[in-house]
């Protein structure tokens, strides 16, 4: 089973998906506060079992929100985003070669949010270093 992962960001707080082998499979925005990162992580879960509108297709069939939208960057890459019922992007991938990979990613989310704890992330060892004790004068 997979977790949610909170973490500190620059201007806020922000969510990892985490498969059992730690890579991560979707990402959030950053949030204000924790509070509502978590309605994030809760609409992530609602929403999990969206359909896929596929956006790479020929024929591009758009569906209703929620939803994932595939679609490729200016590199080429397939990625996904997870819109709420009200438009608005919960998740994002990265960037992947394949199609298929991509869609995979998808159905890890399907498969590993509904379930997934919710967990803070360890603090980084970076912080415990920046606060060194000054060098005597």
């Amino acid at each position: 089973m997979g977790k949610f992962v909170i973490s500190e960001a620059k201007t806020g707080v922000k969510f990892d998906l985490k498969a059992n082998n730690g890579e991560v499979i979707a990402s959030s925005q950053v949030y204000k506060n924790e509070a509502s990162c978590k309605k994030g992580i809760a609409s992530v879960i609602k929403n999990a079992d969206s359909q896929i509108e596929d956006q790479t297709a020929k024929e591009v069939v758009a569906l209703k929100n929620p939803k994932y939208e595939v679609y490729q960057d200016k590199k080429g890459e397939y990625r996904f985003r997870l819109k709420a019922a009200n438009g608005q992007i919960i998740a994002t991938g990265e960037g992947y070669k394949a199609l298929k990979s991509c869609l995979n990613g998808i159905a890890s989310i399907q498969k590993n949010a509904p379930e997934a704890p919710i967990v803070k992330a360890k603090k980084e060892a970076a912080e415990k270093s920046a606060k060194k004790p000054a060098a005597k004068k």
